[in-house]
């Protein structure tokens, strides 16, 4: 049974450990973790007892093999917020473009305008196209596993140069990058 307590868990801030010390009675990490993973059937009596060390209804610790589709409900207008008529499929702004696989990177730590919690999405872009993102942030490999991420401020054939994010930085010359990734959508929690 496909089950979300790890995702609860862990946006709860909870260890193992602490989710088994909350059980009545009480049981092992080992024995949530085996839960977590489908390890151990999920019966009646272990979704109830998890559910109230979790503090969340038993319904939520499951879910469906097909993830309900966002629909748009309401628009922003002039005069506030309206119902609409009809709900609709919401489309997700990295769904309209097709080319180039999609990253995502998060942010442990504020700089510039990104704040601790954000979730940037990137698309990869083709080699031919970097000219059009001068001036957009992206995110670019560096030798020995590491990450450049910056604004775009110069690009030529062999070399591009970013102006990391936050003030006092210098900017960075990256040689022959194997591909960039161009930021497309912010996500930020309310």
């Amino acid at each position: 049974m496909i089950n979300r307590i790890r995702d609860i868990r862990k946006e709860k801030g909870l260890t193992l450990a602490e989710v088994a010390q909350r059980c009545s009675p009480q049981t092992t990490a080992q024995t949530i973790g085996r839960l977590e993973t489908g390890m151990r059937n999920l019966s009646l009596t272990w979704m109830n007892r998890i559910a109230t060390a979790l503090q969340v209804e038993p319904e939520l610790l499951l879910r469906g093999d097909a993830p309900a589709e966002p629909k748009i409900i309401a628009q922003l207008s002039e005069t506030g917020a309206e119902a609409l008529s009809s709900p609709r499929d919401a489309v997700l702004p990295t769904a309209l473009t097709t080319s180039g696989d999609l990253l995502a990177m998060t942010v442990e730590a504020s700089a510039g305008e990104y704040r601790t919690g954000d979730q940037l999405w990137l698309r990869k872009a083709a080699k031919k196209d970097h000219k059009r993102y001068i001036n957009r942030d992206v995110l670019c490999p560096r030798p020995g596993g590491r990450f450049a991420f910056g604004r775009l401020i110069d690009r030529d054939e062999t070399r591009v140069a970013l102006l990391p994010v936050g003030s006092g930085q210098r900017q960075i010359v990256i040689e022959n990058p194997p591909w960039l990734a161009v930021t497309e959508m912010l996500v930020r929690k309310l």
